[in-house]
């Protein structure tokens, strides 16, 4: 059984630790190289959502550039509790935001990224007084709360469910039509659409060329990785000897 305190005790200490305050929105892209975490985003099967790889003191995150921006985000918050809270942790191919609770490791991660993402207090202090009851959550609200957390619709109603505000009755109504919603309340529809394909956030190409320089992986090697981000060394290098 799932320690749910325990994953919100370490939600919460790690947003504290690493800067980020008991209540407000995360911004992954300036975050992640904080953490000393490098990112890339690229188009995967639907299937899968992401991976990350812990080497001694090195972290990595690979995220499918298909799925629409918010479940990018819970993918990357998920993929945290397996570099940093997860013990004895190598490599995990995730599939991140079905709360499967068959899968401990999982689903633990899924609930790690939940309470990282949508904290409590943060969720609270952006609902009405008058909607803070059972099934009172207008659609107006619900949405205000996903875009200032940039969370997926599905994520935010398991949360709103485990807080007691919704039964699955609403659960199920606010799932319907979440992008016309969303626009027909005035709100930008980026949030909902695949993006970042090709993206890197970090430290990728220093820390591959360094590889290289020690004799820890060959030409051959560093030139695949470097492909892998939409580098072409052997033409950069041809461009140089012309000049």
């Amino acid at each position: 059984m799932i320690n749910d305190y325990h994953l919100q005790i370490e939600a919460s200490q790690f947003r504290l630790t690493h800067g980020i305050g008991a209540s407000e929105p995360i911004r992954l892209k300036s975050w992640l190289p904080k953490l000393g975490v490098v990112a890339l985003f690229k188009p995967l099967s639907d299937n899968f959502s992401g991976m990350a790889v812990k080497q001694g003191d090195q972290k990595f995150i690979i995220v499918n550039s298909e799925h629409r921006l918010s479940k990018q985000h819970f993918t990357v918050a998920h993929e945290l509790y397996h570099l940093f809270i997860q013990k004895d942790f190598i490599a995990e191919v995730s599939h991140a935001g079905r709360f499967d609770k068959k899968d401990k490791t999982e689903y633990a991660a899924d609930w790690f990224a939940a309470y990282l993402l949508m904290p409590e207090d943060g969720i609270l202090s952006l609902i009405p007084k008058e909607e803070l009851s059972k099934n009172k959550i207008s659609l107006s609200t619900l949405i205000k709360i996903e875009q200032y957390f940039a969370c997926s619709r599905t994520a935010l109603l398991i949360r709103l469910e485990r807080l007691g505000l919704i039964d699955y009755r609403k659960y199920e109504a606010y799932t319907k039509n979440v992008i016309a919603s969303a626009v027909m309340l005035g709100y930008d529809d980026t949030l909902y659409k695949k993006g970042n394909a090709n993206l890197v956030i970090g430290d990728y190409g220093s820390r591959a060329k360094n590889l290289f320089d020690k004799g820890v992986i060959s030409e051959s090697h560093f030139i695949s990785l470097m492909n892998d981000i939409g580098v072409d060394i052997p033409r950069i290098t041809n461009d140089n000897e012309q000049e």
